[in-house]
């Protein structure tokens, strides 16, 4: 069993204090695709204290794209070991890069063994909610469906879908509720939440 942590960097420290607080045997900083100054000082006082002790993997993302850094996320996830403790930091980085991390976290949060924050002034490890998302599998088939073709109307909908329209019709409200799917000018699509929730 390895411990995995997996956080965002900008500030080295609360990094050090979640890898410390875990006992971590491994740690992937999510790091900007253009590091600045600090950021790159960060990832330097986090190799020179903990590179003896534990392996540093970075995984580059954009600032700004959560979507992405979801799915670099659940990239990680998946290519870990079942039997390894994965561990979530959203503490340090951008706000964007912590929600990417904690939505990756919950597309897979049957694999995650704790979600954590540090307290600024205390370094206190919090431990934050583990959360999925709830959706049926008639509804993933209709996110999937979404994910892959063009819909225009809800009568193309309901003509390619092999699902019956009184389903369709419900799992659509359900899923607009949810803000998964909107009706746009062009056409029903999978919004940023919907695109997260099937990865």
């Amino acid at each position: 069993m390895v411990k995995i942590l997996i956080s965002t960097i900008y500030a080295f420290e609360p990094v050090i204090a979640s890898a410390t607080k875990i006992s971590a045997d491994r740690l992937y900083l999510l790091i900007d695709k253009k590091p600045d100054d600090k950021q790159k000082a960060s990832i330097k006082m986090i190799q020179q204290s903990l590179g003896s002790v534990l392996e540093i993997k970075t995984v580059e993302t954009e600032i700004y794209d959560i979507y992405e850094v979801a799915k670099e996320t659940v990239k990680i996830i998946d290519i870990l070991s079942d039997k390894d403790k994965i561990f979530i930091d959203i503490t340090a980085g951008r706000k964007t890069k912590a929600l990417g991390l904690l939505f990756g976290a919950y597309a897979r949060g049957d694999r995650i063994q704790r979600i954590m924050y540090v307290k600024e002034e205390t370094k206190q490890v919090m431990n934050l909610p583990k959360l999925t998302y709830s959706v049926t599998p008639g509804q993933i088939k209709i996110i999937e469906f979404l994910e892959s073709h063009k819909i225009k109307t809800m009568a193309d909908f309901a003509s390619e879908i092999k699902i019956s329209k009184s389903l369709l019709y419900q799992s659509i409200k359900d899923l607009k509720r949810m803000d998964i799917i909107e009706e746009t000018s062009e056409g029903i699509k999978l919004t940023e939440y919907g695109r997260i929730v099937v990865l």
